[in-house]
């Protein structure tokens, strides 16, 4: 089914919920246990440990890094954190989730992993980096840009093995192209494409910039290209949601903080700003 793309942007709440927000963090009020995942101790801080109200006085770097397709509504969290304590600067580096969790594991410096996959965060708590267990708190699922308008007419996956189109697929390592590999596995197709993107938004440029006729990403990264790109839902997506986990590293240099930020995240503000863009809750 072929459906266009609106652009969902983010507008700060009114003062009085961002008064709440920020009554929210400082007074270490719990989010909703029905924003933690089902899979994983819902009942449990991904830090495994006492909620920010433990540090009243927050200040210094939040560093963050988050899959790529988090960097809207991450961005849009950030700035609600940085309002609620302003002596907080958060800083985000967003890219593939196999690489971001390559580089924790590697000592890079940061305080909150989120990943667009199980999998990917494995490898950060397997290497015994990760601050207690990983909290599942949204949930994303595939789907097709196309060009606007469609002007190929793809209206399926099946489509997209047209060796007349130029498609784009996430690498399989992350965490959009594991998910686009389910996918097809799942429709019983077989397709090559033209190139395999580092990321989901390097796939989404790819047509954004009408370098493709096609990539398989997910939907809302559709949904923040606006007018951009048109999307097309396919059966086969149901088949391959990625849970997107969330943790304080056990490095973090500024773990109070940190664990102040992921509140927000699963808290039902945070929820809200994430269903906004177009993920499903856990």
């Amino acid at each position: 089914m072929t459906r266009s793309a609106r652009r969902t942007r983010w507008t700060m709440q009114s003062a009085g919920a961002g008064t709440a927000a920020a009554l929210l963090i400082m007074t270490g009020c719990s989010s909703d246990d029905s924003s933690s995942s089902s899979a994983s101790d819902s009942s449990t801080s991904p830090s495994g440990s006492a909620s920010a109200s433990t540090a009243p006085n927050l200040s210094g770097e939040v560093t963050v890094f988050a899959a790529a397709s988090l960097q809207d509504s991450f961005e849009a969290l950030g700035e609600q954190f940085e309002q609620a304590h302003p002596e907080v600067t958060v800083t985000f580096s967003f890219g593939g989730s196999d690489a971001l969790a390559a580089s924790i594991t590697g000592g890079a410096p940061a305080d909150v992993f989120a990943s667009a996959s199980p999998r990917t965060m494995q490898i950060v708590t397997d290497a015994g980096d990760a601050e207690g267990t990983p909290a599942t708190f949204a949930r994303n699922q595939l789907e097709i840009a196309t060009l606007p308008g469609n002007p190929e007419n793809i209206d399926s996956l099946e489509d997209l093995t047209n060796p007349d189109l130029t498609v784009v697929l996430c690498d399989e390592a992350v965490p959009c192209g594991a998910a686009a590999q389910t996918a097809l596995d799942e429709a019983g197709l077989e397709l090559t494409p033209a190139s395999y993107a580092e990321d989901v938004r390097s796939a989404l440029n790819s047509v954004v910039l009408k370098e493709a006729d096609a990539a398989v990403v997910y939907q809302t990264d559709v949904l923040a290209a606006g007018d951009d790109v048109e999307g097309v839902e396919f059966p086969e997506a149901s088949e391959a949601i990625n849970d997107y986990p969330i943790t304080l590293l056990r490095e973090a240099p500024n773990a109070s903080a940190a664990e102040a930020f992921i509140e927000l995240v699963r808290s039902a503000e945070g929820q809200q700003v994430l269903i906004d863009a177009g993920f499903l809750q856990p």
